[in-house]
């Protein structure tokens, strides 16, 4: 199964969360730009979403995303002023390396 580019309307934001020393020599964590990538976002339907509360799971959304070799769980994406944290990421199913479905919790705002 191919991933039409049209499907990909939505432009996102991948962050990883990386320790970095201030100008004081302090470290602390931030979350630091990894890339801007086209995705497909699509809140749970009715259904998906009751399975997930029965099974009490957070998840609210899943993004799909042309597939990526630094692409991580412990990443998050960021869409305008919504953050969403990855619960994991599943491979398509033909060849594992075309497109990735990443199911989100609850987004937030970023502001």
């Amino acid at each position: 199964m191919s991933l039409a580019a049209g499907k990909l309307r939505h432009r996102v934001t991948l962050e990883e969360k990386q320790t970095v020393v201030n100008s004081f020599g302090e470290s602390q964590d931030e979350w630091v730009h990894v890339a801007n990538v086209w995705a497909a976002i699509e809140p749970l339907s009715a259904r998906e979403y009751v399975q997930a509360e029965a099974m009490q799971s957070n998840v609210a959304a899943r993004i799909t995303i042309r597939w990526r070799p630094d692409l991580k769980a412990s990443m998050r994406i960021v869409h305008g002023d919504t953050i969403y944290n990855p619960a994991g990421i599943l491979a398509d199913l033909d060849s594992g390396r075309e497109y990735v479905t990443i199911p989100v919790s609850s987004g937030v705002s970023a502001g």
